[in-house]
């Protein structure tokens, strides 16, 4: 298996999280926060994808497709690049619509952006360093595991919340 095919894996394991997280859930229930402070699943679900987007359209010297495919205005936003979701508040993370069908459409396209970029990696591109600003520098290939570390944790979060929420709702 080359090393493309593995990242395309575990990159496809996130939209099936986040696929079943906005499933068989109501609009009440993509919103529900534990408590004021928490994140929702529409939250968590659209902070996930923006990561992506930003992260690999970095990689791929490609302009997100937050900015370049208007998803910005389908939410409602500013088509801010640097807006991911880092440093929001509770009133950022409640403003984030509960649209299943709006953020389930976000993420397949953002996550075929990261498929059709991955078809083309190989060892020399995942060994390109890209950030020299830590030590050691950062590569394409350990920046591509990171964005899977993060959006695992998240949709794993979200998935979590949609148990709760079958129970509660």
């Amino acid at each position: 298996m080359r090393s493309s095919e593995l990242l395309a894996d575990g990159f496809s394991r996130i939209t099936e999280l986040v696929t079943i997280s906005l499933s068989d859930i109501s609009t009440d229930g993509i919103a529900y926060r534990p408590e004021p402070g928490a994140n929702s699943i529409a939250w968590l679900t659209w902070h996930l994808t923006r990561i992506q987007d930003d992260h690999v359209s970095e990689i791929a010297e490609l302009e997100q497709a937050w900015v370049t495919d208007g998803w910005a205005s389908r939410f409602g936003m500013e088509s801010n690049p640097d807006n991911d979701g880092r440093g929001h508040g509770p009133d950022e993370v409640a403003a984030i619509p509960a649209d299943a069908d709006l953020l389930l459409a976000h993420h397949r396209a953002v996550a075929e952006r990261t498929q059709e970029y991955l078809q083309r990696v190989d060892s020399e591109e995942l060994d390109r360093i890209i950030d020299r600003s830590y030590d050691p520098p950062v590569s394409v290939g350990v920046r591509l595991i990171s964005v899977i570390s993060d959006n695992i944790q998240h949709a794993g979060q979200a998935r979590y919340l949609h148990g709760i929420v079958s129970r509660i709702m």
